[in-house]
């Protein structure tokens, strides 16, 4: 008998963890529910990205009814360690600029330092 998963992201409610990071001259947004990534310049131009690319991932996955495992995928161990170590308040391995929490509505709520 299979037991049905309880999912926190739906194709109507939930959010997304982000992380806003610098490698060498590059910044990086990741998505980490969605396992997205985004380059920028900056890490505004990383944020704003990544923000068009969750928004434009929901969309799709709702227009094609898609199941909510799209929406909860296994984030990738570096960015769940870099997340561990944020809300602790703990040194990182590289620069952060920002994290934080997306709403799956578009709404976005941080996450105080």
């Amino acid at each position: 008998m299979m037991n049905a998963m309880k999912y926190k992201n739906t194709l109507q409610k939930g959010a997304v963890r982000y992380i806003v990071f610098r490698e060498g001259e590059t910044w990086y947004a990741a998505g980490l529910e969605f396992n997205i990534v985004e380059t920028g310049d900056t890490p505004r131009e990383a944020l704003l990205l990544l923000f068009e690319a969750l928004n434009g991932y929901v969309e799709s996955a709702r227009k094609m009814k898609a199941r909510p495992r799209i929406l909860n995928q296994k984030p990738d161990q570096e960015y769940e360690e870099m997340w561990g170590s944020l809300i602790k308040h703990e040194p990182t391995a590289v620069p952060v600029d920002t994290f934080g929490w997306r709403n799956i509505s578009g709404k976005r709520s941080l996450q105080p330092a």
